[in-house]
């Protein structure tokens, strides 16, 4: 990808499955990366086999504190500037709507929209304004077409997509680019699905190319958002979920 070595990126929930293949391949392509993770372990140790000098924190984005700790963690490598804000934390409570309270769907709400909301606002200032500010922020086809048991999961997301076109309008005023991706990758939080005989057969049977991604498979997308190639690109949402949404 053109334009990411030396770059500064910061990608939430890197600590394992699609967060850490993006950290991978982007500090594969040049740049150097803050891994943050609610499991700070985890990060580390990601971020220890990584090239550039990156570094592991521990960050759950549902504390404004944490968040801030991040992005000034990542601000630090860059002399002040993040390059690539890359927003992929998220967990999973799933529940039919008879049985959705209000504090399990609004703990999904605040760790997915709330959580890119906080890291992307918490990092405007780092961004610069010379066309190489990336936002990368991550929704799914829950949040295009919706969701059986997950009304707070496809909530949040289809919130995102919002929030992220509005962030391409705002921001392009300071030619930054904002996108999304829907991903549908083989990681912990499909495992259910996975593992599940009915639910598998029920979900395969939705995607035209018979199977989940493996996360690296999906990684190159976020690649080259992030990168000049698409510096052109900004309000879309590309699908890598082997045509489940058309």
């Amino acid at each position: 990808m053109r334009g990411l070595t030396g770059r500064i990126a910061l990608v939430t929930g890197a600590g394992a499955g699609v967060g850490e293949a993006v950290a991978r391949r982007l500090a594969e392509e040049g740049a150097r990366v803050v891994l943050a993770d609610r499991d700070g372990d985890a990060a580390a140790q990601v971020a220890a086999t990584l090239p550039n000098g990156a570094v592991g924190v521990a960050c759950d984005v549902a504390s404004p504190d944490d968040v801030t700790a991040a992005v000034e963690a990542a601000a630090a490598l860059g002399e002040g500037t993040i390059h690539i804000v890359v927003c992929i934390a998220g967990n999973s409570r799933p529940a039919m709507l008879k049985n959705l309270d209000e504090e399990t769907f609004a703990s999904v709400v605040d760790v997915h929209l709330g959580g890119t909301y906080r890291t992307v606002r918490s990092a405007l200032a780092h961004l610069p304004d010379d066309g190489t500010g990336r936002i990368i922020t991550t929704t799914s086809a829950a949040g295009q077409s919706g969701t059986i048991g997950q009304a707070n999961y496809a909530a949040a997301k289809a919130g995102i997509i919002g929030f992220t076109k509005s962030c391409a309008k705002e921001l392009a005023r300071r030619s930054i680019t904002a996108n999304a991706v829907a991903p549908l990758a083989a990681t912990a939080m499909t495992e259910k699905v996975r593992t599940d005989e009915k639910l598998a057969k029920l979900t395969l049977a939705r995607i035209p190319l018979g199977r989940f991604a493996e996360p690296s498979e999906v990684a190159g997308t976020f690649a080259f958002l992030a990168s000049d190639d698409a510096a052109y690109m900004t309000g879309q949402v590309l699908a890598v979920d082997g045509g489940t949404v058309i």
